[in-house]
């Protein structure tokens, strides 16, 4: 299970006015398992760039949308990526977002992603405070504001990882659409631009807006356990 969300800081700049050093005081001090090692991408070695790559980590330039408004200027300097001693926990600094929070771990622990996921929230939040005496940009009514406007509320995506081979052999246009019926949003395993290869999906919650973090974990477990139900049984037919 993977859980990830990003955040900008309160004030007058978003990632299009990002200064470069925007973030990365912050995730210097964390303490116990969230404690780990921040990699800037400016001036990088060889041997950390390929570890990051081959842990499928590392982000890179080049979106256009990005570049159109202005989030990649002065590429790379003042990004980078931390992580925590098992990898289980990530902070991408000026990605997107100035920051985005990421709980990951092999198997079938959601809770456990989403308590790491929280706790590491509180410690970036308490840490931003500490260092710039800024909060995380809240709105009373659209929530949590992101760079994209797809993010706005919760800002948050929670997925597994499934294979659903009956459903890929019945059609996947229908998986799509049985997953729009249940507020999910299908991708391939190789991300939102990747494309599809083979039966396996990255499975996530489709909406930001208008539920709660807890909600929105809730959607994701109960409609993947619907569909491998399902799968299930197409694969008798």
């Amino acid at each position: 299970p993977f859980s990830t969300l990003g955040k900008l800081l309160k004030g007058p700049k978003a990632s299009f006015g990002v200064e470069k050093t925007d973030g990365i005081g912050c995730v210097r001090t964390f303490q116990s398992d969230l404690a780990g090692q921040y990699y800037p991408l400016t001036g990088m070695n060889e041997s950390v760039r390929q570890q990051l790559v081959d842990d499928h980590f590392l982000f890179v330039s080049g979106d256009r949308n990005l570049t159109v408004a202005g989030m990649e200027r002065d590429w790379p300097e003042g990004r980078g990526i931390f992580h925590n001693e098992k990898k289980t926990f990530l902070i991408w600094v000026n990605e997107e977002d100035q920051l985005r929070i990421i709980s990951m771990q092999m198997g079938g622990d959601v809770k456990g992603v989403f308590e790491r996921l929280a706790k590491g929230i509180k410690a970036v939040g308490d840490s931003v405070k500490k260092e710039s005496g800024k909060d995380f940009c809240l709105d009373s009514k659209y929530g949590y504001i992101h760079s994209c406007p797809t993010n706005l509320g919760t800002g948050m995506r929670a997925s597994v990882h499934v294979d659903l081979p009956g459903w890929t052999a019945y059609s996947v246009d229908k998986l799509k659409a049985r997953c729009e019926e249940l507020h999910l949003q299908p991708r391939g395993t190789r991300g939102e631009s990747g494309g599809q290869t083979g039966h396996t999906y990255d499975i996530s919650n489709k909406h930001r807006l208008g539920y709660s973090e807890v909600e929105l974990v809730q959607k994701m477990i109960d409609g993947v356990n619907t569909l491998w139900e399902e799968d299930k049984k197409y694969q008798k037919e």
